[in-house]
């Protein structure tokens, strides 16, 4: 997020192809306050993603001229503000292939109204300052350093860039480390879903993480969770 004051509207970058879904959705999403604007393909979208200025992006999977799966992939090489992914069947392929390519979350059409708010507060919660169970200082792990005041991660001296809910996971498991956390736990905690969440979002997520600060960083149990190696 860039510089959010929390008087400001939180600008929502909305594309779907779809005229009378984009329609609806950014007109329910502007009765909560939010500013939204909308692209009808995912080329003008990632056009408009580069102008900047947006605290998060709402996708849709299919999507005319460049996927959502591929523009996805594609704001994430220069992008870490937050995506929600929306696909029309839930399906297994699409929802995998989303957060693989660097979602933070999705959802299913037609959503709730009242869902797609809640999933939106939840991702632009993920993308403030840390929480306060992080606490303060700095945490040394192998070659990985954490330091949770400036919120930044380094392996072996080198910066490592981390999208919001990834940087919250690993805060998660650092403030935990060497103990097995199942994945309602962290779904709980790092997605703040208080309800029985989508677990293959934990996963695709820690796999995202290995990818970044070593693989074997984290472990897995099988049948309980994963852990933070000391």
């Amino acid at each position: 997020m860039s510089g959010l004051r929390e008087e400001d509207p939180v600008r929502v970058l909305l594309v779907e192809d779809d005229e009378v879904i984009r329609k609806s959705v950014a007109m329910a999403l502007e009765r909560y306050g939010y500013r939204v604007s909308t692209a009808q393909d995912g080329l003008t979208g990632l056009e408009m993603s580069r102008e900047g200025g947006h605290d998060l992006l709402l996708l849709d999977v299919m999507l005319p001229g460049l996927d959502g799966i591929g523009l996805c992939r594609k704001v994430r090489e220069t992008s870490l503000a937050p995506i929600l992914m929306m696909s029309a069947r839930g399906d297994s392929l699409d929802v995998v292939s989303g957060l693989e390519a660097g979602a933070d979350d999705y959802v299913v059409k037609p959503v709730d109204t009242a869902v797609l708010v809640a999933r939106i507060r939840s991702l632009l919660r993920r993308a403030a300052p840390a929480p306060e169970s992080a606490g303060g200082g700095a945490l040394v792990f192998g070659d990985l350093s954490i330091d949770r005041d400036g919120l930044e991660v380094t392996r072996a001296g080198q910066p490592v860039a981390l999208a919001p809910t990834e940087l919250r996971l690993l805060l998660e498991f650092a403030a935990n480390p060497g103990i097995v956390l199942d994945r309602q736990t962290l779904l709980s905690n790092v997605w703040d879903y208080g309800w029985n969440g989508d677990s293959r979002v934990v996963d695709l997520c820690v796999q995202r993480l290995r990818k970044k600060i070593g693989a074997d960083r984290i472990e897995t149990v099988r049948g309980f969770g994963y852990k933070l190696r000391r």
